[in-house]
């Protein structure tokens, strides 16, 4: 292990990535326990737990990786005081919201597009991977969401480490191509906690986190996003307790708030 290249994990779907030279944040969620965010269409949840630290203790930033446009993972904190001239990598609709908001430096990424940032010979490249929050009518009330591929590489010809984020999904058939696409995966952050509104399953709960695995088949898998929000009905033990059943072929690694975990590097061929 290297630890240069590691992820701590700060609460929800929020965590701070560190890959050689880089730093990315993603899905800034700061607010505090009790407090209320918009879900948009008249939804709204309570925050059950605090973030692990706040804003203004984040360390210096080269890009925030944004799935997608809800106040759990882009909340009003994170609008107030990050760094306007911050490159925020999103979806289309999510970075037209923002650049209304003040926010000078939002790259929208259509379902694969990529942008790719450098410092002297290392590189990560961020790649928009699809994603589905809902299905039936229930998906046109929603904001559109993607998955991300993080690419790091800490040379021109070193292998990359790779590491998913799986964003607010549910599984689906269009996660077939991430697989073919990428057939080594080293790492999945994995959005879980079943969310549900108006009864509708809008978040992988335990079964389809395994789902995922099975179809991705990820070296190790990081749960996040399952325990934040009074709208999660799946805890994170449904996920454990499937893993047990169906052992999957991925090593689960479980993060707790404020943690961090070392990730692999991947040395020059």
């Amino acid at each position: 292990m290297d630890e240069q290249n590691s992820l701590r994990f700060i609460g929800n779907a929020t965590t701070v990535l560190r890959l050689g030279p880089f730093t990315l944040l993603t899905d800034p969620n700061f607010i505090r326990r009790g407090q209320w965010t918009y879900l948009g269409n008249g939804l709204v949840s309570r925050r059950l737990k605090d973030p692990a630290i706040g804003i203004d203790e984040l360390p210096a930033l080269d890009a925030v990786v944004l799935s997608h446009m809800h106040g759990d993972h882009f909340d009003r904190v994170a609008v107030r005081e990050l760094n306007r001239d911050l490159p925020i990598l999103t979806t289309p609709q999510a970075a037209r919201h923002l650049g209304r908001r003040g926010f000078r430096e939002t790259v929208a990424l259509p379902t694969w597009d990529d942008l790719r940032l450098t410092k002297g010979g290392a590189s990560v490249t961020v790649t928009s991977l699809p994603g589905t929050h809902a299905r039936g009518r229930l998906a046109r009330l929603l904001p559109p969401v993607m998955g991300s591929m993080v690419e790091y590489r800490a040379a021109p010809d070193a292998e990359p480490l790779r590491i998913y984020l799986s964003g607010d999904t549910l599984v689906h058939d269009e996660l077939r191509e991430v697989r073919e696409r990428y057939p080594v995966i080293d790492v999945a952050v994995v959005h879980l906690g079943g969310t549900r509104a108006f009864g509708v399953l809008l978040t992988m709960d335990g079964a389809q986190g395994v789902d995922l695995l099975e179809l991705l088949r990820p070296r190790r898998v990081v749960p996040v996003h399952y325990d934040d929000y009074t709208v999660m009905k799946s805890p994170l033990s449904d996920f454990l307790a499937e893993v047990e059943r169906r052992d999957p072929p991925a090593a689960v690694t479980r993060v707790d708030r404020g943690r961090t975990v070392a990730l692999p590097s991947h040395l020059t061929r």
